[in-house]
């Protein structure tokens, strides 16, 4: 294993505290996660205020808490504001000690929201580390963890190895699921001197983000998931037939297995991914993997749930992006980290609120231009 190094707080811009308004732009949980996560790796300081501000219950939620929480235990983190509900977060981190995480949302909170802070931090340790996690699995406004592992987790493949097992589905409001993450880091924070030091031995063109061209569409995957009690009303496979049948109008295999799993709530769900190769050949180092979901409501028909996944894949796929509108926002802390450029089949709030908080912890700049985003 490469040795990386931890970042040590000798400059005057890491010992000062960093303020982040988190009311800007989209001003959504983002901000909070984006800047655990620089801020743990960095040793930089950070205050946000204004949390979610403007949403119908503004403050932190269950999964930012615990995020904070865990990260905490990570880097022994002097915190304050840590509350349900509180719009403002001191964050001053100590010294990185690496250790498994055993983390209970204890709600419907999501699992994959979560590790969207802890994820970045843990993926440079310096040996295996293991992240098991309770709580949501298929929620609104969050990454389903079917597209976390399909399509999210293949881009960072070059940088750790990964490993996942689930257990159940968690669905609103109880969640309850429970996933195991395994991450066998390939390069590990030991030993630099600052996180400059960091950027420039990272930014190696075989570790780069290049994904600006869509190629050409090769296949179409998904999983069409159920709670068991929705067994008998075939809903799982329900969702499945109409996604199926509106992606299969692009001529090319489309396979979507149907699921049906323990939960303490009912709902269902399903995610869909298209794959793309240059050169008929599938590029391992730089994926090219679209994706798209919907949920079940109650007196929502499956197969109108079905049908939102399909048209919003074959959206994203009209718009001729190497990345997803999701999957652009997801993917802008490891651009800024080790470089490159991407192309979105649309450029979000969420991800120019993103950029925001990046650029304010690293000092690196980003170049958004038309649908192209890449490090100056």
């Amino acid at each position: 294993m490469e040795t990386i190094g931890t970042f040590k707080k000798d400059t005057l811009f890491l010992s000062l505290m960093l303020e982040i308004d988190g009311s800007y732009l989209e001003g959504g949980g983002q901000i909070v996660r984006t800047a655990l996560a620089f801020s743990t790796l960095m040793g930089q300081p950070f205050k946000v205020v204004n949390i979610r501000k403007g949403r119908p219950k503004s403050g932190l939620k269950n999964q930012h808490l615990f995020a904070v929480r865990a990260l905490k235990e990570l880097c022994n983190a002097d915190v304050k504001g840590d509350e349900l509900g509180s719009e403002s977060l001191e964050y001053s981190p100590g010294k990185l000690e690496y250790h498994n995480l055993n983390i209970d949302i204890g709600t419907a909170g999501s699992i994959t929201l979560l590790l969207q802070a802890v994820l970045p931090v843990v993926m440079f340790s310096d040996k295996k580390i293991i992240v098991k996690i309770k709580g949501g699995t298929d929620t609104e406004h969050s990454m389903p963890i079917d597209y976390f592992v399909n399509v999210f987790l293949p881009h960072l493949k070059k940088y750790a190895e990964f490993d996942t097992e689930l257990k159940g589905r968690g669905y609103y409001p109880k969640g309850g699921a429970k996933l195991i993450l395994n991450i066998k880091p390939k390069y590990s924070i030991n030993g630099f001197k600052n996180f400059f030091d960091f950027l420039k031995y990272v930014r190696e063109e075989s570790r780069k983000i290049e994904l600006t061209e869509q190629g050409k569409l090769i296949f179409i995957k998904g999983i069409s998931h159920a709670a068991k009690e929705l067994m008998n009303a075939s809903v799982a496979e329900r969702q499945a037939k109409t996604a199926r049948f509106q992606l299969g109008k692009f001529g090319i295999p489309v396979k979507i297995e149907s699921q049906y799993a323990d939960s303490l709530s009912i709902g269902s769900g399903i995610t869909v991914w298209a794959l793309f190769s240059k050169d008929e050949e599938l590029d391992f180092m730089n994926p090219v993997i679209l994706g798209s979901d919907a949920l079940g409501e109650k007196r929502k028909r499956a197969e109108k749930v079905g049908e939102e996944a399909a048209f919003r894949l074959i959206k994203q796929i009209k718009a001729n992006g190497a990345v997803d509108k999701y999957l652009a926002d997801q993917l802008l802390p490891f651009l800024a980290l080790f470089g490159g450029s991407i192309k979105a089949g649309e450029i979000t709030d969420h991800c120019l609120t993103n950029i925001y908080v990046i650029e304010k912890f690293t000092g690196v700049r980003f170049r958004v231009e038309g649908k192209v985003i890449s490090i100056q």
